[in-house]
């Protein structure tokens, strides 16, 4: 790696070409099947006083295992049954109240943008560039973001496809969505006490464990004290280089020795999915086939109504 000073976001503002490193753009466009197998969620009333309204997505990645897709558009764009990943989840944050959107772009980022001139409505946008997308990963991504932070947050994958009303119970701070484990299912997965606390994170190659374990859904909302501790280990891996690891790790490190802690929200398993591949798609395509919930595009400041979830 060459020994230059790490590159630092870019936070753009697409309707001002003249200067494209502004910070914001406020985008104001005219216009539990599980809960009876696994042990009910524990709603803290202490959280319920912060409900979270800002959401964080990272959509930089180049989305190789699906090309020749994503050659031409980044892989948030892909559609399944007529809708793009994008549309859907913006359309789910809107129909549960979300305000904000903080989006980290590389790959094509411009047409993100543009599509969220449709989809997002009246949510503020900022935009947060990843300079070297092509050979840094999610950590790096997620640090990136971390100077337009300043409120609790739902952190998103941007290749997640979900029903909308997964999320009523994320909406509160510290918690992770969680999955039981399907055939189809590889990658991270967690482990759980009897009071539905995350206690272990396991890595794909993290086989020999005897815990019953959970997928990861890639959905999470921080409180600002997880997130401080998050940022700060997130950065101890960016002065030593490391970005080609995943914030997971720094997830694992941080719940191993009780830093942060979690609790688990069930999203059912037939009711998600998460688009890598081509066969992916397929199923997704299978699984949310003739779902007519396109979320409505917003084409008038009196064009207000609730979206419908995707």
């Amino acid at each position: 790696m060459k020994k230059h000073a790490l590159p630092r976001a870019a936070h753009i503002a697409p309707t001002s070409p003249q200067t494209p490193f502004n910070f914001r753009q406020r985008d104001s466009i005219s216009s539990d099947s599980l809960a009876s197998q696994e042990k009910p969620l524990r709603i803290h009333l202490a959280s319920q006083k912060t409900k979270v309204t800002c959401a964080l997505l990272l959509a930089a990645g180049t989305g190789t295992r699906l090309q020749p897709l994503t050659t031409a558009a980044p892989k948030c764009l892909t559609e399944i049954d007529g809708i793009s990943i994008l549309e859907r989840l913006i359309g789910n944050l809107r129909s549960q109240g979300f305000k904000r959107l903080i989006v980290v772009i590389g790959h094509l980022g411009e047409q993100i943008q543009k599509a969220l001139q449709l989809y997002a409505g009246d949510m503020e946008i900022d935009y947060v560039i990843n300079p070297v997308y092509r050979s840094t990963n999610n950590l790096y991504s997620l640090w990136l973001a971390r100077e337009q932070i300043n409120e609790p947050f739902l952190l998103v994958e941007s290749d997640l496809i979900f029903d909308a009303n997964l999320l009523d119970h994320m909406l509160y701070p510290d918690r992770m969505a969680v999955s039981k484990m399907l055939p189809w299912m590889n990658g991270t997965t967690v482990e759980l006490n009897a009071a539905q606390q995350i206690t272990a994170f396991r890595m794909s190659d993290d086989s020999h464990h005897k815990a019953r374990q959970y997928k990861t859904v890639n959905v999470y909302s921080l409180s600002l004290a997880s997130w401080n501790k998050i940022e700060a280990r997130l950065s101890r891996y960016v002065s030593d280089k490391k970005l080609g690891d995943y914030y997971e790790i720094v997830f694992a490190e941080l719940i191993a020795d009780r830093s942060i802690s979690f609790e688990a929200v069930f999203f059912e398993a037939d009711l998600w999915y998460e688009i890598d591949t081509g066969e992916d798609l397929l199923a997704a395509e299978i699984m949310f086939a003739n779902s007519h919930s396109a979320p409505l595009r917003s084409t008038s400041d009196a064009t207000t109504g609730q979206l419908l979830p995707g």
